[in-house]
């Protein structure tokens, strides 16, 4: 089964049936949501109800989404780079463009087949996502956890959850902030009637990210971002809010038809979960991001090399 979805119903859609509501905020048709609604995969304030029933303004919509039974994870000989690996877990690094799991219209090619492939069998019990505690948008590149143990994987999940695994973020974002450095703290949840964006919505998940500057290039800047919470697109929807959008990200970016956002998980820190050992595991910059930076630093007659090594810095 999907992980649960929420939604609060806005004043806009007060005193629809729930299967409209439903369908509206979670990007469904009508004939979708009554399904669910009759299967008792969607609550209203935690409780089933008829698809006639009306909703109110501050209602909270929960609902489940079926898996598609016929797709799975199998292993494929493709490119894995990995930035560290031992018995119970791997760190790599996923390149832009991939899907992490199997999902419909996206079956081969996935972050989870070139592990297969690599490690035989992943832990979970998830024909669709084997071992993975976390995840990254296809555009979006970078580190990533897999556990290959039982005891890794249960763990794992729980140190997400707690906040103990550290994921640190570079970013390429259209303007400039005032502040060298600040934190959003704004709810997420998925827009109505669009179900592949999300945005910063009343009632939403709790969601919080810190950034700073790391440098000023002209119209855009290069920042660094930490998590606290992981939302779905969180960065991308924070930075958006603040009018800082991520370079080329197509669903919230200033380009309609951005090739993929400038967003790179650069470095993940965490207790090992079976050893405690310290592990810090950094991925150098994709190819595009660095030359989509060489082209800022041409334009402003900037030594691109000081840059890089500048970005680079832990205290930078």
């Amino acid at each position: 089964m999907a992980p649960e979805l929420t939604a609060v119903v806005p004043e806009a859609l007060s005193g629809e049936r729930f299967d409209v509501a439903l369908a509206r905020l979670g990007g469904l048709t009508r004939s979708q949501a009554q399904i669910l609604v009759r299967a008792g995969l969607a609550l209203v304030q935690g409780r089933a109800a008829p698809p006639s029933r009306r909703v109110a303004a501050g209602e909270t919509l929960l609902w489940q989404e079926p898996e598609q039974p016929h797709i799975s994870a199998e292993p494929e000989d493709l490119p894995l780079e990995i930035a560290f690996e031992d018995e119970h877990l791997m760190v790599v690094v996923k390149p832009r463009g991939q899907v992490v799991h199997p999902a419909a219209g996206h079956q081969q090619g996935t972050t989870v087949s070139a592990v297969l492939h690599h490690v035989g069998s992943l832990p979970g019990g998830d024909l669709l996502r084997p071992g993975i505690v976390h995840r990254l948008d296809k555009d979006t590149s970078g580190l990533m956890l897999v556990a290959k143990s039982e005891i890794a994987f249960r763990r794992l999940q729980r140190m997400i959850a707690a906040r103990e695994v550290h994921r640190t973020y570079d970013a390429l974002v259209h303007g400039l902030p005032r502040e060298d450095e600040g934190t959003i703290d704004r709810p997420i949840a998925r827009r109505a009637g669009d179900r592949q964006r999300f945005g910063v919505v009343a009632g939403g998940r709790a969601a919080v990210t810190h950034w700073r500057v790391c440098r000023r290039l002209g119209r855009e800047g290069w920042l660094r971002l930490r998590l606290e919470t992981g939302r779905t697109h969180q960065i991308r929807v924070h930075l958006q809010s603040i009018g800082l959008p991520v370079v080329g990200d197509p669903l919230y970016g200033r380009e309609p038809r951005g090739t993929g956002q400038l967003l790179h998980a650069v470095r993940l820190a965490l207790a090992h979960p079976v050893t405690g050992q310290a592990l810090s595991c950094f991925a150098q910059w994709p190819d595009d991001m660095l030359a989509h930076l060489a082209g800022l630093c041409q334009a402003q007659h900037l030594d691109f090399g000081e840059v890089v090594r500048e970005i680079g810095r832990e205290d930078s």
